[in-house]
């Protein structure tokens, strides 16, 4: 009987990582910590805030938005975070609001919860799926396309 052994964890996802757990990392300067804003859709309505910035340590770019998802919207709390593409988002600086055009209030209800362990790219998918964003060819090219151009993210902002 041969011995039974845990199978190594896949290193997949732990390049994205937490600003807050990045200590040589920081927000670039001129571009404002979205931290705390109100994440807002399509419908104007608010359905969460910025909990955290998710971010490629290899390629030192923010990838994802962790957004803490309102409490009116009666989602148990295991459930409440949600990552969003920073290319999806777009910035309102005047009334500090993260604006999601693809998404709504009510919609939101039925995207992927986020729970911070690791990003598989399974979870990727799902978030692009919900999005209805196309899903990369391969694995070379998952972060080069629209829904993780963060030029989208500050672009209201580079205009002014």
């Amino acid at each position: 009987m041969e011995p039974v052994t845990d199978p190594i964890p896949s290193a997949q996802g732990m390049h994205l990582r937490r600003l807050r757990d990045l200590t040589e990392f920081e927000v670039a300067d001129g571009n404002p910590d979205v931290r705390g804003w109100a994440v807002r859709g399509a419908d104007g309505r608010q359905f969460g805030q910025v909990y955290e910035l998710i971010v490629d340590a290899e390629a030192l770019k923010v990838r994802y938005l962790d957004v803490e998802l309102d409490e009116s919207l009666h989602i148990n709390e295991r459930d409440r975070h949600i990552l969003l593409p920073i290319g999806v988002a777009a910035l309102d600086e005047d009334g500090d609001n993260v604006f999601v055009p693809s998404l709504t209030a009510q919609s939101v209800l039925d995207y992927p919860p986020y729970v911070e362990i690791q990003i598989t790219r399974e979870y990727e998918q799902a978030m692009l799926r919900a999005l209805n964003l196309q899903l990369p060819e391969g694995e070379q090219s998952f972060y080069n396309q629209p829904g993780y151009d963060d030029s989208q993210f500050y672009q209201r902002r580079r205009l002014s």
